[in-house]
């Protein structure tokens, strides 16, 4: 009866309250501590690690504070963007890829989500160097926008219904840019249509939201992204709910536009092949955490964690013939109650003795391939060479 107590994800309602008392103390502080005005620029002032990076993720924790524990959506990542590149996130769904990158934008949804500790260093085009997670509200709204824009997952639900596509364009540019008159406005938000494609910007511009067809909305929102000509853009699956044909011309759009701006991309996608074909560098990420990174071609090549190759293994091949699609086996762990050891290891086909131990730690392997996995341990530590 312990040993079932013990394992049920079942609490009782006094302890559901405890825990909600305790969060909301937790959250309020959080809360409070960004709501400050007039804070200090040294206060969240900082240096990169490589200033051949336009971001830094270091040791980045983001945790959501339920009535029924705190979710660990990311539990301690570390990895870079470096500048002129577009750097793929891509990871089963829940992993914690949206909130990876709705934590880089400070848009985590509170009081219950919050950047619970690390550091998110971020470069703008004024050379100082910011850290996203320690930055108040108010300091954070005057580069969100104008140094670094998203393109949200869905056009649809991301775009006011009631305000015409030229008034949600025009307030990017009146938001960030002091002094702009309403005509530089349309000017600049007809020309930024016609940038992603869009030949009759001036109709578009007086049209609602739902009078466009998906592919022309989801153009809007990249259009609005530009708004500003930031240094980052961060592209939460741009192509999802489009067909194939709208994908492809998105994904050339975005790629057309990371070389005319001269800028980054952060592509956060669950799709393969998307990465594939867009991706400098790639992050894979299982249950909050990254689990291997390098450059495309060593990820894609000689891809080395279980689940990577899994990932690889259950995306459709042409010309190939199967009875039944692969799927890994299992589950993702609870985000409430996460196990001391490696998180995949309950799924992995190839564990070995060492995973039974601690959470494996992320190593280097071949240049900037590198991999948290146990089988890459040196021998002395249980894994295999």
């Amino acid at each position: 009866m312990a040993q079932a107590k013990k394992d049920s994800h079942y609490i009782s309602a006094k302890e559901s309250r405890r825990i909600a008392a305790e969060n909301r103390k937790i959250t309020r502080a959080f809360e409070k501590k960004k709501a400050r005005r007039n804070v200090n620029e040294s206060e969240y002032l900082t240096k990169m690690a490589d200033d051949g990076n336009i971001v830094e993720f270091d040791n980045l924790h983001t945790y959501f504070y339920t009535d029924v524990g705190t979710v660990k959506a990311v539990d301690g990542i570390t990895f870079s963007i470096p500048e002129g590149s577009i750097v793929g996130v891509v990871g089963e769904s829940g992993c914690g890829k949206s909130v990876t990158s709705l934590s880089l934008m400070q848009l985590v949804q509170g009081p219950a989500g919050q950047i619970a500790s690390g550091s998110i260093r971020f470069k703008a085009s004024d050379g100082k160097v910011y850290d996203v997670a320690k930055m108040p509200t108010a300091a954070m709204n005057k580069i969100r926008g104008k140094e670094m824009a998203m393109i949200f997952q869905e056009p649809m639900t991301s775009l006011n219904p009631v305000f015409k596509i030229g008034q949600q364009l025009d307030e990017v540019m009146l938001l960030h840019t002091p002094g702009a008159t309403k005509e530089q406005a349309k000017a600049r938000s007809i020309e930024m249509l016609g940038l992603v494609g869009i030949s009759d910007g001036e109709r578009i511009y007086n049209q609602f939201p739902h009078e466009l067809s998906g592919g022309m909305r989801q153009r809007v929102m990249i259009a609005m992204a530009l708004e500003c000509n930031p240094r980052l853009i961060v592209a939460d699956e741009p192509t999802t709910a489009l067909d194939v044909t709208i994908q492809a011309q998105i994904l050339d759009l975005l790629r057309d536009i990371k070389t005319k701006i001269n800028g980054s991309i952060m592509l956060i996608t669950h799709d393969l092949g998307v990465i594939a074909e867009m991706a400098d560098y790639v992050v894979v990420m299982y249950a909050g955490r990254v689990i291997e990174q390098g450059t495309a071609k060593e990820i894609f090549d000689h891809p080395m964690h279980p689940y990577t190759i899994g990932l690889q293994k259950s995306k459709p091949m042409v010309n190939q013939s199967v009875e039944r699609l692969y799927s890994i086996p299992g589950a993702v762990p609870n985000p409430v109650d996460l196990p001391n050891y490696c998180y995949f290891r309950d799924r992995c086909d190839r564990r070995c003795p060492a995973c039974n131990g601690d959470y494996p730690e992320i190593r280097t392997v071949a240049g900037t391939h590198r991999v948290a996995c146990h089988l890459y341990e040196p021998e002395d530590k249980g894994g295999a060479k």
